[in-house]
């Protein structure tokens, strides 16, 4: 069993991984979606966050379809609330101290103003599938599992509305890391590279999770809760180094995009599988992380919806899951 000095240095290298291959990565998807005419809102919203997305909902799914134990289970679940708390947070959160650090703003002009419309149209679309999902897991009835496939269906019609929008938001992609010299690289080269980040971003982030795992003893905390507080850490962290390298280039209309797009995911595929092989019953702190994140999106819908959404306002996001440590604590809801 690897020791502590061990574990630590593994999960320092594996969160330099992902964020090496999130550089090849959103690279690779932002010429995928020139490639197939998508326009940039997609390609943050749908293409670079489905991707992103991946790591949380394989998490949930092994946890939930291939859990053997009543402990497994409650990890599945707890992943399944704690991606869109970490995304709503954390994520936002990362956007605006990545632009007070970069120097960038959120320039008061049309587009950013039809910007924040649009999001907080999809946050709205977030909120109410988010109430929606949680109201379920106050109730138990026999035939709560195929509700999953209405979660499946509204993430489907949320990516037909994202795929027909085709407006430019921010400049050109850089040249292709695995083609430089190319000005148009080839499909088939974007694909090769997109695919091998994900592949790299897939591994590091269940080698991130693993040595959580193993640390987690030390800490004498359920499975719920290592889901809630620790493992969208790592399985948000390629989100979060999106949005990092996007705001060092300038694009934060694609950072955010890709936190809003992340989210609709994490409220509807991850919710389906619990749906389909669990209770889907929430306990107190459950039910305190669905709080906190309701929240927080709420004010994040009131501000674009305002046009008052500023760097500050992002950063200060952090503050919500703060908030939710405090209160899990203070309530002794840690065990």
């Amino acid at each position: 069993m690897p020791t502590l000095l061990q574990s630590v240095i593994l999960l320092l290298a594996a969160a330099l991984v992902i964020y090496l291959a999130c550089e090849l990565f959103v690279n690779g998807v932002e010429w995928l979606g020139v490639r197939l005419s998508v326009g940039q809102k997609a390609t943050g919203s749908v293409l670079a966050a489905f991707g992103t997305a991946l790591p949380e909902s394989v998490v949930t799914l092994v946890a939930v379809a291939f859990g053997g134990t009543v402990h497994a289970k409650a990890l599945g679940v707890g992943a399944a609330l704690g991606g869109p708390l970490a995304l709503a947070t954390i994520g936002y959160a990362t956007v605006g101290l990545g632009m007070l650090a970069f120097g960038r703003r959120l320039e008061a002009t049309a587009a950013t103003r039809e910007d924040f419309r649009q999001l907080a149209r999809d946050q709205g679309w977030f909120l109410g599938l988010f109430v929606v999902k949680i109201a379920l897991g106050l109730v138990l009835f026999r035939w709560k599992p195929w509700l999953g496939l209405i979660f499946l269906a509204a993430y489907g019609l949320y990516l037909r509305k994202e795929m027909a929008s085709g407006r430019e938001m921010d400049g050109a992609p850089e040249p292709l890391l695995l083609a430089r010299s190319h000005a148009t690289p080839p499909l088939a080269t974007i694909l090769i590279q997109t695919g091998l980040a994900l592949t790299a971003i897939f591994v590091a982030s269940r080698l991130f999770v693993d040595q959580l795992g193993l640390l987690t003893p030390l800490l004498g905390v359920r499975p719920e809760l290592v889901a809630l507080l620790l493992s969208p850490i790592a399985t948000e962290l390629p989100e979060t180094m999106n949005a990092i390298i996007w705001i060092r280039q300038g694009k934060h209309r694609l950072a955010l995009a890709n936190i809003s797009g992340a989210m609709m995911i994490q409220t509807t595929v991850p919710t389906a599988f619990a749906l389909f092989w669990t209770p889907w019953h929430l306990d107190e702190p459950l039910l305190l992380a669905a709080g906190t994140t309701a929240v927080a999106i709420l004010v994040m819908i009131m501000a674009f919806r305002r046009g008052i959404a500023s760097r500050r306002l992002l950063a200060a996001m952090a503050l919500f899951y703060l908030t939710f440590i405090v209160l899990l604590v203070g309530f002794g809801l840690v065990r």
